[in-house]
């Protein structure tokens, strides 16, 4: 009897077994991309959701340390589905890497062949020796692939397509009107949970839009000096003060030299140690320098032709070294530097 009670037993376990969707078990779809010190992992589960079924939707990213990692937005490239629910994640792993994700559950919107499309991730890379972005751009970018995937119906496939006719029309029916008090304090709701992610994008899109290369400032400022009505002669000392002062900090900004607290002599000194800087370079701020000390402490009067020359000499530098130059945070609205005179001053005895 026990035997017998046993078999009837395994039996039902196969059947039920057999009858049990298997659809459920099916593996994520997953993408995986690598950039350099970033990779990232996307997955979709699961593959093939039936209609009304929400999808989840999680990318990963992992990231070397000093790597700086621009995530997409909130429901960037997903506007074709609707966002039933996003949680961010950020952490540092054993070995020190980054770990931010993003986790969506998306309800699609009919059945049929699907896709999310590629997402783009952006990234800096503050490493030591390693360029910090490609010449030209603030970031470098990773595209994700798409992911393709279908949405089952519920219909069996051999359910007829043409619909029983009409049973007449109907007499219109006017519902009553639907309360607003849910709908506002959803707003209110949904407005309270993206606001961090908004004041980040924000933020972040702030950040990118006031990062310049050194010579873009400097340049920007040489611009500005130049845009200056006609020089006079009670303004060449205040001119050559700026022009001096434009050129010092870009050689602070470009090559790290600490040229705003040095004199002329002492600044033209530590050239010589510079490994950034040739001799031809060194040559030409030799002369620039030192035509505008004699300006601005001698009390030389320069012609039309020596302002020329100093303007044409601090443009040529800039050029010349241009590329490569690192990013740096600038706002426009800034107030300019002004020069130490005390320490430059010193240079009248020298030139």
């Amino acid at each position: 009897m026990n035997r017998i009670t046993f078999l009837i037993g395994l039996v039902a376990l196969i059947a039920i077994g057999s009858l049990t969707p298997r659809d459920g078990w099916a593996q994520p779809i997953e993408k995986v991309s690598q950039s350099g010190p970033v990779s990232v992992a996307i997955s979709l589960d699961p593959p093939e959701p039936l209609i009304g079924d929400p999808v989840t939707l999680r990318i990963e990213v992992q990231a070397e340390q000093e790597v700086e990692v621009l995530m997409p937005e909130f429901g960037e490239a997903l506007d074709r589905f609707a966002i039933v629910d996003f949680v961010p994640r950020e952490a540092i792993d054993d070995a020190g890497k980054t770990i931010l994700s993003q986790q969506y559950r998306l309800q699609p919107a009919g059945s049929g062949k699907q896709a999310i499309p590629p997402i783009l991730i952006e990234y800096v890379d503050n490493r030591p020796d390693q360029r910090q972005a490609p010449e030209g751009y603030d970031a470098y970018e990773i595209l994700t692939d798409a992911i393709p995937f279908t949405v089952q119906s519920v219909l069996p496939d051999d359910v007829a397509a043409d619909l029983n006719p009409p049973l007449g029309r109907l007499e219109p029916h006017q519902p009553p009107a639907p309360a607003r008090w849910p709908w506002v304090l959803a707003l209110v709701a949904v407005c309270a949970a993206a606001s961090p992610f908004a004041w980040r994008a924000y933020t972040d899109w702030q950040r990118r839009r006031r990062r310049k290369s050194a010579y873009e400032v400097a340049r920007w400022r040489l611009d500005q000096l130049l845009r200056q009505p006609r020089i006079s002669a009670d303004e060449i000392d205040t001119f050559y003060v700026d022009l001096s002062n434009l050129v010092r900090h870009y050689l602070e900004d470009r090559f790290e030299l600490r040229a705003p607290e040095l004199t002329t002599e002492e600044f033209l000194n530590s050239l010589q140690a510079s490994p950034d800087m040739t001799r031809d370079h060194q040559s030409l701020l030799r002369e620039f320098l030192r035509q505008a000390d004699l300006v601005k402490f001698a009390g030389a009067v320069p012609s039309d032709a020596d302002i020329q020359r100093s303007i044409d000499a601090a443009s040529q530098f800039l050029e010349e070294t241009r590329e490569n130059a690192p990013l740096m945070e600038f706002d426009q609205d800034e107030p300019q530097h002004s020069e130490p005179q005390t320490p430059a001053a010193t240079e009248v005895r020298n030139v």
